[in-house]
């Protein structure tokens, strides 16, 4: 079992984590493709003031509500008496919530992030998510990373469409957004100059290191005069190894004191920051974070296993935070967080919780409006309120947040080629 699968995941997720969703020879064709929508869009112009976008997607569906407790709403402790975790006001020793307001709190877990929370940026938004209500791990996520639910006939990814619909940061960077993944993320698919990489400090053509050199030599010779966007392709794709390999990824030594956790993600999140302060131009970077589908021995408490992976998740993006984004007065990056769905309201009987609907998702930076939790009226926990007897309701479509992102951070009005068929409501998630 890999460190991003659980023992309690249902077969379908553990399938998807698996196999991926996209092969790399694939998605290097998808990210080559011209949308036909994109003679008709103004190419957002470049800007040092953009800033560079870092996306994860937690897979498996990841139970909110043991990350940001609603516990105000006394129901959270009626239909939860052995996973929840006590009131940040409750006697005695053990596990507490960490107040974020007077109705939410972090678990022991994800305490990390609250300096982050404190200094007013990082934001958290609760009943959230897609408002196509499949609780298939493959069809929820592949919605989600299309930015349009329920159309088969979309093949690129919402951030993919952001990249093919604004001007480099760098006119002749050969990178300018990588997943840390085996195949390209759907969310990536469509996007120009994008490749897989999950180990940028180690990315190079297979085979012996003595004969690099030769490889190199000859992909140029046998590629280079090929049709496009074969030579495209292949020329960005050597251009990267050499580009990568003159950063020195893996001798990277973060500043402020951050130290990332020896875990994959951990590693990955280091990686990114080293890329963002090469500054080569890469503008986006995506990466999956698994095993959040815990049907079973969910474990919430100190010393369980979703207490020790929201502490992995929070530890390695308190450290990116420290590293790369607290204390500095540029605009710099932002980080988005998502999942497919959440999970049940109420426990089940093996200690774990089943597939849901709203959830929780995060967006860091120090132009985000953070330091509060956001959402569109809180639903409510009591039978009556419940989607279907069993779920918090979605009352706040998560586009609504990346849009806004999208528009002000990153500076690319195309809002309706990003997200096609869907208005955005802004609901100032970022700063002026």
């Amino acid at each position: 079992m890999s460190e991003h699968e659980h023992e309690g995941g249902c077969a379908e997720y553990n399938e998807v984590s698996r196999r991926g969703f996209l092969g790399t020879a694939g998605a290097v064709a998808i990210s080559s493709l011209l949308p036909t929508w994109l003679p008709r869009v103004v190419m957002a112009q470049s800007s040092s003031s953009r800033d560079i976008i870092v996306s994860v997607f937690l897979s498996g569906g990841v139970d909110g509500m043991s990350m940001v407790a609603p516990y105000g709403d006394p129901a959270y402790y009626t239909w939860r008496p052995t996973i929840n975790i006590a009131r940040p006001d409750a006697a005695g020793a053990g596990a507490k919530l960490t107040a974020l307001d007077n109705f939410f709190g972090f678990s022991p877990g994800m305490a990390p992030l609250y300096p982050a929370y404190q200094a007013g940026d990082l934001l958290v938004v609760h009943a959230t998510g897609s408002v196509n209500n499949s609780r298939s791990h493959f069809d929820a996520q592949r919605y989600m990373e299309l930015g349009k639910p329920a159309d088969q006939n979309v093949v690129t990814g919402w951030l993919g469409r952001h990249l093919a619909t604004v001007s480099p940061l760098k006119a002749n960077t050969s990178l300018r957004a990588l997943g840390l993944t085996n195949g390209l993320p759907l969310t990536l698919a469509g996007g120009p100059k994008t490749l897989p990489i999950p180990t940028p400090g180690n990315f190079t053509i297979g085979g012996s290191g003595t004969t690099a050199t030769a490889r190199a030599q000859f992909m140029a010779a046998n590629y280079g005069d090929a049709l496009q966007p074969v030579s495209a392709n292949a020329l960005d794709t050597t251009n990267t190894i050499a580009l990568l390999a003159s950063i020195n990824i893996n001798g990277y030594a973060p500043r402020q004191g951050a130290v990332y956790p020896n875990s994959g993600f951990g590693n990955q999140l280091k990686s990114a920051a080293a890329l963002i302060k090469a500054d080569v131009g890469v503008e986006a970077v995506h990466s999956f974070y698994g095993g959040w589908d815990t049907h079973s021995a969910q474990g919430t408490a100190p010393g369980g296993y979703m207490h020790l992976r929201m502490t992995d998740l929070s530890s390695s993006l308190a450290a990116f935070y420290a590293d790369v984004i607290q204390g500095t007065t540029a605009n710099g990056v932002t980080v988005v967080i998502v999942s497919e769905f959440g999970r049940n309201a109420k426990e089940n009987g093996n200690n774990g919780t089943d597939h849901g609907r709203g959830n929780v998702m995060y967006a860091m930076g120090k132009k985000i409006a953070g330091g509060r939790v956001l959402t569109n009226g809180w639903p409510g926990l009591a039978q009556e309120n419940l989607e279907q007897g069993q779920d918090l309701r979605v009352t706040l479509d998560h586009r609504d947040v990346l849009a806004e992102i999208v528009q002000n951070r990153l500076l690319n009005p195309n809002i309706a080629a990003i997200f096609p068929g869907y208005t955005p409501q802004f609901r100032a998630v970022t700063k002026p």
